[in-house]
């Protein structure tokens, strides 16, 4: 988890191509790479990851949309489901 100020390395587009090259090409394992270019293991690791699945370059978060990319249906079947909701909670408390 990052912590508050935390400053990020970026490494160009290059270099990583250059390691998940050397790794690919058995010229070395992830932990040997990182003492070779001073870079964590996890963070070659995770190079070597995304260059195997190039679907998660992206950036693109999973989850609920922002609210601001919301369309009036979304909005609508929001409003639905908490009608139905608050249905529910009162039965169950006139239940008690």
């Amino acid at each position: 988890m990052a912590l508050k100020g935390q400053k990020f390395k970026k490494y160009s587009d290059e270099l990583k191509q250059e390691i998940v090259q050397k790794y690919l090409d058995g010229n070395g394992s992830s932990r040997s790479l990182g003492k070779e270019y001073s870079i964590s293991y996890k963070t070659i690791e995770n190079m070597i990851y995304r260059y195997k699945h190039p679907e998660l370059k992206t950036g693109k978060r999973r989850g609920r949309p922002k609210e601001s990319n919301l369309t009036k249906e979304d909005w609508k079947e929001r409003y639905e489901i908490l009608k139905k909701y608050q249905a529910f909670l009162k039965v169950q408390r006139e239940k008690k």
